[in-house]
C-alpha cells in the first residue's frame, strides 16, 4: 500500500515525492515517458556534450527558500543568461536596453535619453487587456513589430491582440545597459545538469519509480491512499469539458564541429525564420569541447503540451475543470499542466513546497 500515487516526475512531483518520502510517507511516481525530471530531462549525447532534450532550461529564481531546497539536491554553476535578437541585419540585446536602442538605431543616448526616446513612441493604451497593449504601451509601434508581433505569431500562432497581457508583461524594457535576461537573486546552473539532481531527490528508500507507465493501466491496480496529479487536468476528467490547448515544440539539434556558433547562450529570431530562436548549450553547461550542439525551435500545434494558450475562453474552460478538481476527494491537482499555467521551474517547486505542508497540516486536523 501506498500513502501517495504522483503521477507526472517532473518538478512537481518529484518535488512532493522527497518531501512525502521525509515525512516517512511511501510514494509511488509514475510517468509516461522512459526517464525522470519532466521537461527539465537533460542527457549527454554522441559527442559528450550535456544538452536539454525539451529546449533549454534556465534557473532562476528570487526565494532564498527554493534555491535552498534545491541545493540539497545538486552543486551550482553560477551562470547568467543572455539573449541576443536578430533585428534588423543586427545582433541586438533582449530584453531592450540601452544597448539595443543606440546599436539599432545608430545613436548614443543616455539612460535618461532613451527614457524620452521611449516614452515620445510609446502609445498610451487603457485598459491593459492584451499582449499588443503591453509592448505598445511602454515601447511604442516600431519596436512592438521588430521584436514582438512577428516572434509571438510564430510561438503562438496568434497576433498578440488575441493573447493575454501576461504574455509580454514578462518582457521588461531597461533604459541601462544590463544585459542579462533575468535579473533573479538566484541565478544557476545544476553543476552536473537536472537529471543529476532529480536522481538524488528521487533516491529515498520511501519512492518508488516506475517509468513508461499510464496512470489509466495501473490505477485500478495497485493501492494507494491519495493522487497527486502533475498531468493534464482535461485529461484526468476525459476531457469533459473539451479539450485545454497546448502549444508545443519541434526540437531540431544540430552538432556542428567548431568551438562555438553564436556569441551568447540564446538567439532569437523575431523577424526571420520559421524558428524562434537557437540556444547553443555549451554556454547554459560551461563545457569545454572542440564540437558544439545547439536546438533551433520550431512552434507547432501538435505535440507534447509545453504552453497553456493565454486567452479568456480557455481560462473558462479549465476553471470548469478546476470545479470538479476541488469536488474529487483525495486528488491533488498541481503543476503547470495541472492548473493550466505557464510556471517557471522555480514557481513549480514553490508551489509543491506549499502543496506539502498543505497535505501535512491536513493530516494533523484529521
Amino acid at each position: 500500500m501506498y500513502n501517495f500515487l504522483i503521477v507526472g516526475c517532473g518538478f512537481a512531483g518529484a518535488v512532493l515525492a522527497e518531501r512525502l518520502a521525509e515525512e516517512g510517507k511511501k510514494v509511488l511516481i509514475i510517468d509516461k515517458r522512459n526517464h525522470i525530471g519532466g521537461n527539465a530531462y537533460d542527457y549527454y549525447n554522441e559527442e559528450g556534450i550535456l544538452v536539454h532534450k525539451y529546449g533549454p532550461h534556465i534557473f532562476h529564481t528570487n526565494s532564498e527558500e527554493v534555491f535552498r531546497y534545491l541545493s540539497r539536491f545538486t552543486e551550482w554553476r553560477p551562470y547568467e543568461h543572455r539573449v541576443l535578437g536578430s533585428v534588423d541585419g543586427c545582433l541586438v540585446p533582449i530584453p531592450i536596453n540601452l544597448t539595443t536602442i543606440n546599436k539599432l538605431y545608430g545613436v548614443n543616448l543616455s539612460s535618461d535619453e532613451v527614457t524620452e526616446f521611449l516614452e515620445a513612441r510609446c502609445e498610451n493604451r487603457k485598459p491593459v487587456l492584451t499582449s499588443e497593449d503591453v509592448v505598445v504601451n511602454a515601447v511604442g509601434k516600431e519596436l512592438y513589430e521588430k521584436f514582438f508581433k512577428g516572434y509571438t505569431k510564430k510561438q503562438w500562432d496568434l497576433d498578440p491582440s488575441e493573447l493575454d497581457a501576461s504574455v509580454t508583461a514578462r518582457v521588461p524594457t531597461r533604459t541601462n545597459c544590463d544585459d542579462r535576461y533575468f535579473t533573479d537573486t538566484f541565478q544557476a546552473m545544476p553543476k552536473h545538469g537536472y537529471t543529476a539532481m532529480f536522481t538524488k531527490m528521487l533516491s529515498h528508500p520511501n519512492i518508488s519509480i516506475m517509468l513508461q507507465t499510464d496512470f489509466r493501466d495501473i490505477v485500478e491496480l495497485i493501492p494507494f491512499e491519495r493522487i497527486i496529479y502533475t498531468g493534464p487536468i482535461d485529461c484526468y476528467f476525459d476531457y469533459c469539458y473539451g479539450k485545454l490547448p497546448y502549444r508545443s515544440i519541434d526540437f531540431r539539434f544540430e552538432t556542428l564541429h567548431q568551438e562555438t556558433y553564436q556569441p551568447t547562450g540564446t538567439v532569437n529570431y523575431p523577424m526571420s525564420n520559421l524558428y524562434t530562436r537557437i540556444t547553443e548549450f555549451k554556454y547554459l553547461t560551461g563545457q569545454k569541447s572542440d564540437k558544439t550542439t545547439l536546438v533551433y525551435e520550431y512552434p507547432t500545434a501538435e505535440g507534447d503540451p509545453y504552453y497553456p494558450i493565454p486567452r479568456k475562453q480557455n481560462q473558462e474552460i479549465y476553471n470548469q475543470y478546476k470545479k470538479l478538481a476541488e469536488e474529487t476527494e483525495n486528488v491533488y491537482f498541481t503543476g503547470r499542466l495541472g492548473t493550466y499555467k505557464y510556471y517557471n521551474m522555480d514557481q513549480v517547486v514553490a508551489q509543491s513546497l506549499a502543496l506539502f505542508r498543505k497535505i501535512m497540516k491536513s493530516e494533523v486536523h484529521v
